[in-house]
């Protein structure tokens, strides 16, 4: 990625676009409400590399969600992560439950797919459950990506195992070609800002209905906490204008 493509993306027209990148850039967290359409919700978001304890703190608290790395489709294949369906449907050749149970085609109301890969927890982890020891595996997921989108020989399970307490989401080959979700949507934006694409994604949920935080109230959130709000649509637009770039 040539900084002359990064710096037309800083300067995109939706003032937006230009605040969430800087943000990403600096390790701070943003909101991405996917749309009204798909699951309707708004997720906190933040570079997998910049997490901190009181981060995995803020996420578990405040937004209430299950706290997900989605990672870079190219690294994704490069690491050998699988969807988590392909796993269970593998092994529902040998079990009839796991054969009822595994995800197919119309059980999601929202899309085609789920994105589920591993749920691991890095080795120098305990349980891996604390905030720290969950931001610690985190970190290493971003940093493990980095490395192998940097051409480095990496052999995932020499640093994490499974089953763990952080669920990797794996994006889609196509990235927001093929599906638009937070998984796509944060991996969108990071390559955007030139950062290594492994993004942490957690749900709002709203405490009072238990239902997904409103629109309105993920907003309001957001402007107490100052976070920048993007709607899944304006990251489409600036993924495009950021693609044609290149």
């Amino acid at each position: 990625m040539s900084g002359s493509t990064v710096y037309e993306c800083l300067t995109y027209r939706n003032e937006n676009i230009n605040r969430a990148l800087e943000a990403l850039r600096a390790g701070k967290m943003i909101q991405i409400y996917d749309s009204d359409s798909r699951e309707g919700e708004t997720d906190l978001v933040i570079p997998a590399k910049a997490v901190t304890f009181k981060d995995v703190k803020w996420m578990r608290k405040d937004a209430g969600g299950l706290i997900c790395v989605a990672v870079d489709p190219v690294a994704s294949k490069q690491l050998r992560l699988p969807f988590m369906a392909e796993l269970v449907r593998e092994a529902g050749k040998t079990s009839d439950v796991l054969g009822e149970i595994v995800e197919k085609e119309g059980d999601l109301k929202y899309d085609s797919h789920s994105s589920f890969s591993l749920w691991v927890n890095h080795r120098e982890t305990r349980t891996g459950i604390p905030d720290n020891e969950r931001a610690l595996t985190i970190r290493k997921i971003g940093e493990i990506t980095e490395k192998k989108l940097s051409g480095d020989e990496i052999h995932f399970g020499d640093e994490f195992r499974t089953p763990g307490h952080v669920a990797l989401l794996r994006a889609a080959d196509g990235l927001l070609d093929d599906r638009k979700g937070q998984t796509e949507l944060s991996v969108a934006l990071a390559r955007m800002a030139g950062i290594t694409p492994a993004m942490v994604v957690c749900e709002m949920l709203d405490d009072s209905n238990g239902k997904a935080l409103s629109k309105e109230d993920s907003k309001e959130y957001g402007k107490e906490h100052g976070l920048v709000f993007l709607e899944g649509q304006e990251i489409v637009e600036a993924y495009m204008k950021w693609t044609s770039l290149e």
